[in-house]
């Protein structure tokens, strides 16, 4: 049986750090892709050596399923492997591996359960080689439809299925009935840090609205096609991409965050003017009204943008979530747990997307970070302490075990 001491969990966060390294000190990891295939094959070594069984669902969910109480339905505990190119180590990965030794450490003690735990790296939780993000959690919760999920295509044609047929992952099996959810991770921003705290109590997740964006222009000579008679798509998108980074600055500080990424051109060649730019469009927001009042100024933007370089712009919704908070009993469960163990902490908005963002909407959830060292993140220089991760492992497995034992606002 594997050992769940500090020790061992700081040499198998460092072991996992070397699957799909990159020379700049982050990983390569990508949904399905050779790097997180590696890191799966790996972390399905470590779940079997600390007493679980292994399978994994038809969207390619991977669960560690420990047997506390036969029968009943299961505690999930869990965040994702994959990984953004060139990223860091931390994100996701961290609360993954800290899922398994935190049901290690509760299914060794021998604990009167009234659930069993599931362990669980959810598929493409980042998004970034299929679309959208949180695709695992999606289908497991019922908000994106397998078949749908399955069409998916990177940017290279292949899709979903193509991708998770080629890695083989095996033994599938029925995914797990949950009964609760609790999700720890990297803060990615500054707050915890600049107030010295070592656990933020996740009460809400930040409203945000992502869409494709596709601008269409008619293709012709750099040199010899008349100023007048151009309609230049990557002129077009130019117009646009400023324009969402000067949007930020209508809005109070701290309201508004909005990116554009993953831009695509055709025919891409220096002597060609493009005729058509794909991108993507990305607003988040703590207030509802203020996310609504950005999409209202992005269609400003939008049609304005196709008058001046005399293109069009059609702009498809990709992905999007309200203002939604955690459930109070999750947040008092953690509260009552962080306390009790003396770690400073505070309640906390993520302005990123989880797992647990889907996983909240059906059954009591609990979501934790710990600070991020300089707010980095998506970064291959990404970093939190060894004793940040090491106080978050200890207060994640005191809530493990609560949600075990008796549950989140239960009698």
């Amino acid at each position: 049986m594997r050992a769940t001491t500090d020790e061992q969990f700081l040499a198998d966060f460092q072991a996992m750090s070397a699957n799909g390294a990159t020379p700049g000190g982050g990983v390569e990891r990508q949904a399905a892709s050779e790097g997180d295939n590696l890191n799966r094959a790996w972390f399905h070594e470590v779940l079997e050596s600390l007493g679980a069984r292994v399978i994994y669902d038809e969207i390619g969910n991977q669960y560690g399923l420990f047997e506390l109480s036969p029968g009943a339905e299961f505690v999930g505990l869990g965040s994702h492997l994959d990984s953004q190119p060139l990223a860091g180590r931390f994100d996701g990965a961290y609360g993954v591996l800290a899922a398994a030794h935190a049901a290690g450490r509760v299914a060794q003690s021998g604990v009167d359960a009234r659930y069993n735990l599931a362990v669980i790296n959810w598929f493409n939780e980042e998004g970034s080689r299929f679309a959208p993000s949180m695709m695992g959690s999606s289908v497991f919760t019922g908000t994106l439809a397998l078949a749908d999920a399955h069409l998916v295509t990177d940017l290279a044609g292949v899709t979903v299925a193509e991708a998770q047929e080629a890695a083989g992952w095996a033994p599938r099996g029925e995914a797990p009935t949950l009964a609760s959810y609790a999700e720890i991770h990297v803060e990615q921003g500054k707050e915890l840090e600049a107030n010295g705290n070592t656990i933020g109590l996740v009460t809400a997740t930040w409203g945000a609205k992502k869409f494709q964006a596709v601008v269409s222009g008619e293709q012709g000579h750099t040199g010899s096609t008349l100023m007048a008679d151009r309609k230049d798509a990557l002129f077009g998108a130019s117009l646009i991409i400023a324009e969402v980074e000067r949007l930020t600055h209508e809005f109070p500080e701290g309201q508004l965050q909005a990116s554009v990424s993953q831009l695509t051109l055709e025919p891409n060649s220096p002597v060609t003017i493009a005729r058509e730019v794909r991108f993507n469009i990305d607003v988040r927001s703590p207030s509802t009204k203020v996310l609504d009042a950005a999409f209202e100024r992005l269609q400003e933007i939008i049609s304005a943008a196709e008058q001046e370089s005399r293109t069009s712009v059609e702009l498809t919704p990709t992905h999007e979530w309200a203002l939604n908070p955690y459930p109070a009993d999750g947040v008092a469960l953690a509260r009552e747990v962080v306390e009790e163990r003396g770690y400073p902490y505070q309640e906390i908005y993520t302005v990123a997307g989880h797992d647990s963002t889907n996983l909240k909407e059906m059954v009591p959830t609990v979501m934790l970070f710990i600070p991020s060292v300089d707010g980095i993140s998506h970064n291959e220089k990404e970093f939190t302490t060894e004793a940040d991760c090491l106080a978050g492992l200890d207060a994640f497995t005191h809530v493990a075990h609560r949600l075990v034992t008796t549950g989140c606002g239960e009698e």
